[in-house]
C-alpha cells in the first residue's frame, strides 16, 4: 500500500502562517528540546527533580539522597550546567546548584507532574 501524500490543493494561506509560527517559536522549540534532551537521562531526571523540590543542593548532599559518588553527581550537573538548565554558586567551600529560572517554564510541569502521577498511583 502506497502511503504517499497526495494533496489535492495547497492551503496556501495556512502554509505561510505556520511558517511564520514556527520561526517565532524557533529559540524556544531549541530550548524546550535542549532541556528534554538533557532530562532523558534518569539520574539528570532526578537532580533537576530535586533541585526543583529543595531549591538548591550541593553535589554532596545529592550524593547521598542518590547513593552516588559524588564525581558521579558531579558529571552530571557539568552536564546540566553547560545545558543551561542549572546554575552554581559558591558559598564558602561548598558548590550549590539550583535551576536556571529562565528553564523553570519549560521544565516544571514536567517535574510537578512526577508528583502527581506517584500520588495518583499510591492512592490507587
Amino acid at each position: 500500500m502506497n502511503k504517499s501524500c497526495i494533496r489535492v490543493f495547497a492551503d496556501v494561506e495556512q502554509i505561510k502562517h505556520c511558517k511564520v509560527e514556527i520561526t517565532r517559536v524557533a529559540p524556544s522549540i531549541t530550548m524546550v528540546a535542549k532541556a528534554l534532551s538533557l532530562s532523558g537521562n534518569e539520574i539528570r531526571l532526578k537532580i533537576l527533580f530535586l533541585l526543583h523540590k529543595e531549591s538548591k543542593l550541593c553535589p554532596c548532599d545529592m550524593s547521598d539522597i542518590l547513593d552516588m559518588t559524588v564525581p558521579a553527581i558531579s558529571q552530571h550537573l557539568k552536564k546540566l550546567r553547560e545545558g543551561g538548565l542549572v546554575v552554581s554558586e559558591k558559598v564558602g567551600q561548598t558548590i550549590f546548584y539550583s535551576l536556571k529560572m529562565e528553564n523553570l517554564k519549560v521544565i516544571a510541569p514536567i517535574l510537578d507532574s512526577l508528583v502527581s502521577t506517584d500520588q495518583k498511583s499510591t492512592v490507587s
